[in-house]
């Protein structure tokens, strides 16, 4: 079944959890500089999701999967930061991590299913 919109995108949908939790965890956080940039980490992923596909195109979809994905990189290193400076639990890290890992595979998966059917 083709995708109609990105709303249909999984990847999307899990990158929007993502971002809610991230929002969630750090809201109280005083570091505004930290919080400012983990939440723009974590919203970047689905919103260059969104963008790409929107794009039409087959490469710039592709393109903008590859930006979400450093996105979603830049996330987890923020995670790990955060909890190395206190500022998140050993629980919610690892919760945050493993979503964050799930959501790489499937854009991974985007990706190549992108190249493999031109």
């Amino acid at each position: 079944m083709p995708i109609k919109c990105f709303e249909d995108i999984i990847a999307w949908k899990k990158a929007q959890d993502i971002a809610v939790v991230v929002y969630n965890e750090f809201k109280n956080n005083n570091d505004w500089d930290f919080r400012n940039q983990i939440c723009r980490a974590s919203v970047s992923i689905s919103n260059n999701i969104a963008e790409g596909f929107d794009r039409g195109t087959k490469p710039e979809f592709k393109r903008f999967l590859y930006i979400s994905l450093a996105s979603n990189s830049e996330l987890r290193s923020m995670l790990y930061l955060a909890l190395r400076l206190d500022y998140i639990d050993e629980t919610s890290f690892k919760n945050l991590l493993l979503q964050s890992e799930e959501v790489a595979r499937i854009i991974s998966g985007l990706i190549k299913s992108i190249t493999s059917n031109p």
